[in-house]
């Protein structure tokens, strides 16, 4: 009976066909010891200092024995008590493990790279290529994952995680050479192995260059922008010379493409599309956008520097000859974003076509730097374009919303850019509009390449910093202490930021004399560590600290405990979640804190504060809560949303599987969602807080939250749209998984991007994904898991007219959920083989199996799946022009959607039917029901609505709509 085992991943063993149920944590470190020899004896005191490090107790020897006859038991039940192992064999003063690459999976992937290794001597990078990708999927995670991390960071794994490492470069390099469409293969893993080594700096160029070669240059740059941010923050350092050449040769050319590929000069991106295709009359904007945020009424001074970005402005009204940019400079705190914000408010009227902002968190404190593809994305939404117009992939979306400015004259704000490749995708090809940015950095770039305008801020001077104190104090309290007044400025450096804070402390008590003011910034002398060296930022401190210290204990605390908050700000139910106390009980709080100024409430019930103010919380925490506190806060945190996204999905749909999460630790507020409009309210206030989530747990927590929220979020982000999102969270989530050894996770994440990547039309990439996730599926026996994974590939396959490979797919399906006793779903499937019948055309099999799956829902009470079933045998009616049977069809589900409350679906039913009764000549009352449909979808000011009206347009108006 043949024994297999593996260590590149969780440590594994099987006898026969049986997985073995390996010992206690020591035993099964000490089997991963000897795996990673395998062949070579291990000395017993190299065993006990891997396992025990620096203070083994005095025992360790004879528990190593221990294990490895209970190891020997488990192999080889059948060995006599002193007979000879087959596997375990002592010698050297140790222990050997006998294996061959049949029956280790880490000797067969040492065997397959040196095969590739000499292809690739003999001049066949196509074959060596092939060789290193079969050799890099026996990998299941780190090497060893699942084992205690003490014992996980001894040298001996930390060096096979360096071969798989190396074996990603060399796929990389020899896929480049090689072309074929070889790159895209390469793509899934090199991206996941990037994702774990983010300061790689030779990975990350090979991931840039083989983006660029198989199209994705947009994306190719974005990475190279991330990683050098993450150089800087991480490490102090800038790009060495292989990353800057990746980038250069991405710039400096258009890399050849590879057979098999569409040239990215024909205009096709990500998703395939040509970008004349996507700029398509119907996709003209008919929102005007006006994104501005509201000017700041007590704005003073900086006339000089108000006045040198107005002279960028042609003296008339006519438009630029060129692409108007500014780029507003100076530290943090310094006003740069209330600069630019009141003199855009000033000048909006010169721009007739709208105004577009966006805050770009180059440089917030978390680390959730807004991409330049969410970015993008924004701004079509701004312009009202429906998400199906919106093409895929990054460089489409690119020149859309660069078509979108042609011809046009619109005021574009990029606020708290990091750098200029952060911002470059986002300037206008055409002139007529005018961009301002603003940013920490010197933007030299586009200075230089893009002729850009610089201003640089510097503080206040002396008689604006007056003016700045008279408008928010008073001319009467400012006149009456003028030392105290002087003292101010001066212990405030003239910094705005600071002079704020000073003066809404000084406001919310007008009795406080200014020199208290005065005596209580002179005592602080510390200064803000992330600012050391400007002056300025130092008496800021003393100001934040002076604030601080006139707090309640409980208000200083949700203060302090509000750094550990990742998003751009948050409900009070997270505040309360952080602090472990109740909704009611940390809304006075709140109150507290915004009336001081150190946090905004920019939105109604939403609450967040500037990076400066955020840092300086940070600086605090560690000094006030015991890690253990933070830690239990930071659990907390990651309950709430975790479980808010699960009831939020669940709303969204009652009868998908899900993850089964385990119970929320006390002190967690979940939202109560009602229903669909709530949770998807829910999802979309918080969707770039809960990819920053992902993100924070990943890098700086347990990995555990990121995985699971990821797998959550995945239908409401394919839902809406955000697959560029969706990519990047679904990544993230695969490469916590993997450090974890946690193979469920693993197969979540590879479904969710099989998904995803079919969405972008990146077929290798969805086809290995998908592959993967079976494979991990059927690995932890995961019926269900496996089932949705072949509908997956079937929607897949139906995108891609392959409707007998769909078939396939659904047959598995449906197999499988029927061997984990999931009938429900079983009904799900005949619907959906339903609808691959209606694409095939084949419409009386499509009433077969749509009937067969609403009579599934009716049995087990699915009153969603029993709705979707009724739309589908309306459709196929009214295919087979049986329009009354349709109409009566649609009906049903309509009753259906409108008891569970599903808007959306709504809507979509009521669109079916004045399709069917306009098919059937009958326009009036196909524009009443379009009508009703219209009303809804405007509620959620959803994209479909432009297609709506334009169906409309041709019909004669009818009066009110009645309910249908």
């Amino acid at each position: 009976m043949q024994t297999r085992f593996a260590v590149l991943g969780p440590v594994r063993a099987w006898r026969g066909g049986t997985e073995l149920v390996l010992g206690p944590p020591k035993e099964r470190a000490l089997l991963a010891l000897l795996l990673t020899e395998a062949g070579h004896p291990v000395a017993v005191h190299e065993i006990v200092d891997a396992l025990w490090g620096e203070d083994p107790p005095d025992s360790a020897v004879n528990v190593v024995q221990r294990h490895i006859g209970a190891l020997r038991r488990l192999f080889e039940p059948d060995l006599p008590a002193r007979g000879e192992s087959r596997w375990l064999v002592r010698g050297s003063g140790g222990y050997r493990l006998e294996a061959d690459a049949d029956s280790l999976d880490l000797l067969r992937f040492r065997a397959l790279r040196k095969q590739a290794g000499q292809a690739a001597q003999d001049g066949r990078p196509a074959t060596a290529t092939e060789l290193l990708m079969e050799a890099l999927a026996l990998w299941r995670g780190p090497a060893a994952s699942g084992i205690a991390p003490e014992v996980r960071s001894h040298p001996a794994f930390t060096a096979l995680d360096d071969e798989h490492l190396a074996a990603v470069k060399e796929a990389a390099e020899l896929a480049l050479e090689a072309g074929g469409g070889l790159g895209a293969r390469v793509l899934v893993t090199l991206r996941q192995a990037a994702a774990q080594h983010p300061l790689d700096e030779g990975l990350q160029a090979r991931l840039i260059l083989v983006l660029a070669a198989t199209g994705h240059q947009a994306e190719a740059l974005d990475v190279h922008r991330l990683v050098r941010t993450r150089l800087a923050d991480e490490l102090g350092v800038q790009p060495g010379p292989e990353l800057q050449a990746a980038q250069q040769r991405v710039l400096g050319r258009t890399p050849t493409r590879s057979a098999g590929t569409r040239p990215a000069e024909s205009g096709a991106g990500q998703g395939g599309r040509a970008d004349a295709e996507a700029v398509r009359p119907e996709a003209v904007p008919t929102v005007r956008p006006a994104q501005l945020p509201a000017d700041l009424a007590a704005f003073t001074g900086r006339r000089e520097e108000l006045a040198r970005v107005q002279a960028l402005l042609p003296a008339t009204d006519e438009p630029a000859s060129a692409v108007v940019i500014s780029v507003i400079g100076g530290m943090a705190g310094v006003g740069k974003t209330t600069l630019a914000v009141h003199w855009a408010h000033r000048v909006a009227d010169r721009f007739p076509d709208g105004q577009l902002y966006v805050n770009l968190r180059g440089f917030h404190p978390t680390g959730s730097v807004m991409s330049t593809a969410e970015a993008i994305r924004s701004f079509l939404d701004a312009f009202g374009i429906p998400a199906q117009r919106i093409p895929a992939g990054l460089d489409a979306q690119a020149a859309l919303y660069r078509s979108l400015l042609a011809d046009r004259r619109v005021l574009v704000v990029l606020d708290n850019a990091r750098d200029t490749e952060h911002v470059r995708p986002l300037l206008p090809g055409t002139p007529g509009s005018m961009v301002v940015v603003t940013s920490r950095n010197q933007l030299y770039g586009l200075v230089a390449g893009e002729g850009a305008h610089s201003l640089s801020l510097d503080v206040l001077s002396d008689a604006d910093a007056h003016a700045f104190l008279i408008c928010r104090l008073g001319a009467e309290r400012v006149a009456r202490e003028p030392a105290a007044v002087a003292e101010i400025i001066a212990l405030c450096g003239r910094l705005p930021l600071a002079l704020a804070v000073v003066s809404a402390r000084a406001v919310v008590n007008p009795t406080f004399p200014l020199a208290s003011v005065a005596a209580e910034l002179h005592e602080s002398e510390e200064s803000l560590d992330a600012f050391s060296g400007e002056a300025p930022a130092a008496d800021a401190r003393s100001a934040f600290s002076w604030s601080y210290q006139l707090l309640t204990p409980a208000a200083a605390r949700v203060f302090r405990l509000l750094a550990l908050h990742p998003g751009l700000d948050c409900a009070p139910a997270a505040v309360a979640s952080l602090a472990g106390q109740r909704v009611g009980q940390v809304r006075p709080l709140l109150a507290e804190l915004a009336r001081a100024h150190l946090i905004s409430e920019p939105v109604p019930g939403r609450y967040g504060c500037h990076e400066l103010l955020r840092a300086y919380a940070g600086e605090l925490a560690p000094t006030q809560e015991t890690e253990q506190e933070l830690t239990a806060a930071r659990r907390r945190m990651l309950d709430h949303y975790l479980h808010s996204v699960h009831a939020a999905d669940s709303v969204l749909a009652p009868s998908r599987e899900r993850i089964r999460l385990r119970p929320h630790v006390p002190g967690v507020t979940v939202p109560r969602l009602p229903d669909q409009a709530a949770a998807d309210h829910w999802l979309e206030t918080n969707r770039s807080v809960l990819l920053a989530v992902i993100e924070q747990d990943t890098r700086h927590g347990g990995g555990e939250h990121s995985w699971q929220l990821a797998a959550t979020l995945e239908l409401y982000l394919d839902r809406i749209g955000r697959w560029e999102e969706q990519l990047g969270a679904q990544t993230t989530a695969v490469g916590a998984a993997q450090r974890l050894g946690d193979i469920r996770g693993q197969a979540y994440g590879h479904r969710a991007l099989g998904f995803v990547s079919g969405r972008l039309e990146r077929w290798d990439e969805a086809d290995a994904h998908l592959s993967r996730a079976l494979e991990l599926f059927g690995e932890i026996g995961d019926r269900a898991g496996q089932g949705r994974t072949h509908r997956y590939a079937a929607f897949l396959a139906n995108r891609r007219g392959r409707h007998a490979v769909a078939l396939d797919h659904y047959d598995r399906a449906s197999a499988l959920y029927r061997e984990a006793g999931l009938r429900g779903v079983e009904a799900m499937i005949a619907n959906e083989v339903g609808w691959t019948y209606i694409l095939m055309g084949k419409y009386e099999d499509a009433l077969e199996e749509c009937g067969r799956a609403l009579r599934g829902h009716r049995e087990t009470g699915d009153r969603n799946g029993e709705a979707a079933a009724w739309d589908s045998l309306g459709y196929a009616h009214h295919h087979l022009d049986q329009h009354d049977r349709a109409l009566e069809c649609y009906r049903h589900g309509l009753e259906l959607y409108r008891e569970i409350r599903d808007r959306y679906l709504e809507a979509d039913t009521l669109v079916h039917i004045g399709d069917t009764h306009h098919a059937a000549g009958d326009d009036a009352q196909a524009a009443l029901a379009w009508r009703e449909a219209l009303g809804i979808l405007e509620e959620f000011d959803h994209p479909e609505a432009t297609d709506l009206r334009e169906r409309l347009k041709g019909l004669a108006a009818p009066g009110p709509a009645p309910r249908q």
